[in-house]
């Protein structure tokens, strides 16, 4: 298992499903959050979304109300994005939310709003700026092309700039949770950053896309070939996903995931031991899409029937050789997972040899069928007679839209035999 932090910091092991926010100026336009790079907006047409950005309809208490629904502990928010727009009135820039129409400073109206509720907050800020004239735009990854007119690239005004900002969003919005960095394409390393982090919000966890390894590593999306392989996590993780496929922030032709695929992600990451970020791009008037809330509320009544096989349960995949299911335990209860599709109604949980005194499925809390026995396949397959485990007639063909998740009560340690025997 993953030792744990012994500090305030361990928030992050109890909260396993967080809802990631992408919001900005781009909202306006709902096409994309990269317009400028991967449309070639130029800057100049890009900065004249300030005069258009006017969310009167944000609520964040109505973002919370449904992250609640959602199933989601903690929430991470867009401060500032590749575009350089930032979401709280800072006193480094004019390019901020204070100066649209709008006036407000939307980061300490969510932060008060989440410290009222006591849902931890989360912070992420882009290293690439395309719109600060120090940063060293080279056409890298998520980079523009090169500096652009009036530009003067200078990477230690830059860092400069990026400190002081870091240090308004960490002593100006009271406790901070964790800090998400994204993109630093400059290949500088510097510990004093996420040193000052640490010194101002303790309880702050830091993702390892900064300036040196964090706490925690960021898979993104479906991008990470390892991850199939992956039984259980040995280090600190959170998964990245957006329940749209083209975009993190609000695209008003977005093509969004089925609910199942998003249900399996979550599933997967959460059985292996992992955190998930779940992101909504919300609508330039700041009220989140009609459909992601929608998906998000269906999401969420999967999830709050079937949580206690992740919250305060640990990863144990590495028991079974069934690599078509997730195990997680607490105590004597084990949950079996059916995080990909099942191909069968039936689940082999070799080398486990004690019968269950009861079987659940959270989903609808019927009973489930359990026996120990030898099936012939497995003679095939293993070349052994032993009985193992077998939990059968479940409900793959009548339920096609969810996760099933299966809770085996044990009157004690099971018989759980060898690999291979």
């Amino acid at each position: 298992m993953i030792e744990r932090f012994g500090d305030g910091r361990d928030w992050f092991y109890e909260r396993r499903l967080g809802l990631f926010v992408h919001w900005g100026l781009y909202a306006v336009t709902a096409w994309h959050e990269q317009e400028q790079w991967r449309r070639g907006v130029s800057r100049r047409d890009y900065g004249r979304l300030i005069d258009r950005f006017n969310p009167v309809r944000f609520d964040p208490e109505a973002w919370l109300d449904l992250a609640q629904a959602a199933g989601m502990e903690y929430i991470t928010f867009t401060t500032k994005h590749h575009d350089g727009f930032c979401l709280w009135d800072t006193d480094q820039t004019d390019f901020k939310v204070t100066r649209s129409p709008y006036g407000r400073d939307v980061l300490r109206l969510l932060a008060d709003a989440c410290h009222r509720r006591g849902v931890p907050l989360c912070l992420y800020y882009s290293v690439v700026d395309w719109r600060h004239p120090n940063y060293p735009n080279q056409g890298r990854s998520h980079e523009l092309s090169g500096p652009q007119v009036g530009d003067d690239p200078d990477l230690p005004a830059y860092l400069a700039f990026l400190k002081a900002q870091v240090r308004e969003l960490c002593t100006r919005y009271g406790e901070i949770h964790g800090f998400w960095w994204d993109m630093n394409v400059t290949g500088v390393e510097d510990t004093a950053i996420n040193a000052m982090i640490r010194e101002l919000q303790p309880n702050a966890v830091i993702n390892n896309r900064g300036f040196d390894a964090g706490d925690f590593g960021t898979p993104e999306r479906d991008y990470d070939e390892q991850k199939g392989e992956v039984r259980v996590y040995d280090r600190l993780t959170e998964h990245c996903q957006s329940i749209g496929r083209e975009s993190w922030g609000y695209r008003a032709d977005e093509d969004y995931y089925a609910e199942r695929h998003l249900m399996q992600s979550i599933a997967d990451a959460l059985g292996k031991g992992a955190n998930y970020l779940l992101n909504v791009g919300p609508r330039a008037d700041g009220a989140m899409p009609a459909e992601a809330e929608r998906m998000l509320r269906r999401i969420g009544a999967w999830y709050h029937g079937v949580r206690e096989a992740f919250e305060g349960a640990d990863p144990v995949s590495d028991l079974i050789d069934n690599r078509d299911v997730l195990l997680t335990r607490r105590g004597d209860t084990f949950y079996v997972i059916l995080a990909r599709s099942p191909y069968l109604d039936r689940v082999l949980l070799r080398p486990f040899q004690s019968m269950p005194k009861r079987s659940v499925l959270l989903n609808t809390g019927a009973e489930v069928e359990a026996r120990v026995e030898f099936v012939p396949t497995q003679f095939l397959e293993h070349g052994n007679r032993e009985p193992h485990l077998r939990l059968r007639a479940l409900p793959v063909n009548q339920m096609t839209d969810t996760v099933l998740v299966i809770r085996l009560e044990f009157d004690g340690p099971p018989a759980i035999g060898v690999h291979g025997s």
